[in-house]
């Protein structure tokens, strides 16, 4: 069981850490042309009314995955001191918030990719996806190792039997 609880707290703290890298950078998207380049994330400066859906959907699927990956870690952590959770739970509850920040992460990364790849191209502009992009999708393979190595945890836990009774 520590090996798998190890790891998955190791997989979550990476996954958190690259999905706030991620939303707190403005490199998701990078247009370059012949004399200058630009830039741009989840965070577009400027007037709000002129943000589109899409980026809407996808910082609030961002944010609840991260708070999902939060408590996912949170409770691993609690998981490790016996005295703050409850024998066995810390690891489930973990899974289940660890692939819940998986799938909502997914959901705000495949908005994000099928509206970015969507839009119409400039003959003169080279437009492609950048690093904050790619960190979200690595932090989605996080959260689902996270939830793997969780689930493994839980059931390789040992149960108390009548001899501790």
């Amino acid at each position: 069981m520590e090996p798998c609880r190890s790891l998955a707290l190791l997989t979550g703290s990476l996954g958190l850490t690259s999905i706030l890298v991620a939303l707190s950078t403005n490199f998701w998207f990078v247009a370059e042309g012949p004399t200058s380049s630009s830039h741009s994330g989840l965070w577009p400066k400027g007037q709000q009314d002129s943000v589109a859906g899409y980026i809407h959907v996808t910082q609030s699927f961002c944010i609840l995955a991260t708070l999902w990956g939060l408590i996912s870690v949170s409770f691993l952590v609690m998981s490790c001191i016996p005295s703050l959770s409850a024998p066995g739970r810390g690891p489930l509850v973990s899974t289940f918030t660890a692939f819940a920040a998986a799938l909502s992460l997914m959901v705000a990364m495949v908005v994000y990719t099928i509206e970015r790849w969507n839009q119409p191209a400039h003959p003169q502009i080279q437009s492609f996806f950048s690093w904050s992009f790619y960190l979200g999708w690595v932090s989605t393979v996080l959260f689902l190792c996270a939830g793997g190595l969780s689930l493994g945890a839980h059931c390789g836990a040992h149960r108390p039997g009548y001899e501790n009774v």
